[in-house]
């Protein structure tokens, strides 16, 4: 028996009814031999661990344009933060703590550079919209390893698809993320928040506080704890005093830090780099190959939105600079 074997079997022996088993997947488009040493599941969250598209993340924004503190929170460290809230859960509810982890890394691979800046910007250019969720499913499908893609199993891709709103997941590991998502976003872009003086921690409402805590740990903890204690049957929530918190804490970040003005006063120059972006690499001859074949395929927006979305913060403003704004000369 090989080492996946075995933890396949230890999953039966560990793991809850209603967990999603590695052994019984629905798995790849493209059929793979198991590996001897990792479950389907496992090398799918490595495949996303080693992506380029995972590693640029690190330069991407999460909620305030490329600051220069160094303890701001970018949309890879979200993307761990998530990952950590998820894998706890999964763990609590003897859910697949492998399938939970793999869904959690991928989820934001298609985001845009600008955050949901970006995401907006792109969705009104591009004649088939943009949303970032369809895109984090397409970057692993279509356009990992220079158009090869990832081939991830189908329980990880549907969890990544459905992490956002509507349709939910397949598998409770997949609905877990949901509110991992959640929690993590709240509680670091109030920590960003406050770290950038936007808000102090004294401004969130005292009827908020009472239910949930004061202070990140304190909050972390209520809502995992509340997601938990309502979820063991795998319909992932929270009871109504936490999930009235949740939206009242959401409202509260509305209005005081994502539409803040000093907060997003350098997003107002976003959409204008995007359209300007967007509107050269429509050009073919200035992308990369397997991209000039998806120009000609499915034509020439979509390659151009394919190669905008995957940029960094840094890069697109390099990008823009290098094409439209002019150049000293040098005799």
């Amino acid at each position: 028996m090989t080492i996946s074997e075995k933890t396949a079997k230890l999953e039966k022996l560990t793991l809850c009814s209603i967990a999603t088993f590695s052994a019984e997947s629905k798995g790849r488009v493209i059929f793979e031999e198991d590996c001897a040493l990792r479950t389907c599941f496992q090398r799918d969250r490595d495949r996303i661990t080693h992506s380029k598209s995972f590693r640029r993340l690190k330069h991407k924004t999460q909620v305030f344009l490329s600051p220069e503190g160094d303890h701001y929170r970018t949309r890879l460290t979200h993307t761990l933060e998530v990952s950590q809230i998820a894998r706890t859960i999964a763990r609590a509810l003897r859910l697949n703590e492998d399938l939970t982890e793999a869904v959690a890394l991928g989820h934001d691979l298609g985001h845009t550079p600008f955050g949901h800046a970006g995401e907006r910007a792109l969705a009104a250019l591009n004649p088939a919209g943009f949303k970032h969720y369809e895109q984090s499913v397409r970057v692993v499908e279509r356009l990992e390893k220079d158009g090869r893609g990832l081939n991830l199993t189908h329980e990880v891709k549907n969890g990544i698809l459905c992490h956002t709103s509507g349709t939910e997941a397949d598998t409770p590991e997949g609905r877990i993320i949901r509110w991992a998502d959640k929690i993590a976003y709240l509680n670091h872009d109030i920590d960003d928040a406050v770290r950038a003086g936007v808000i102090a921690q004294s401004d969130i409402p005292k009827s908020i506080t009472e239910v949930i805590g004061n202070t990140k740990t304190e909050r972390i903890t209520s809502f995992i704890l509340s997601v938990v204690n309502n979820s063991l049957d795998g319909n992932i929530t929270m009871d109504k005093d936490c999930l009235e918190a949740y939206y009242a804490l959401s409202d509260f970040l509305f209005s005081s830090v994502y539409l803040n003005d000093y907060a997003k006063f350098e997003e107002r120059k976003v959409p204008h780099i995007i359209e300007c972006l967007f509107e050269h690499f429509k050009n073919p001859d200035y992308l990369p190959n397997h991209l000039k074949l998806i120009a000609e395929k499915e034509g020439k927006e979509t390659a151009s939105c394919d190669y905008v979305s995957g940029m960094t913060d840094h890069y697109a403003v390099e990008c823009f600079s290098d094409i439209y704004i002019p150049k000293s000369w040098n005799s």
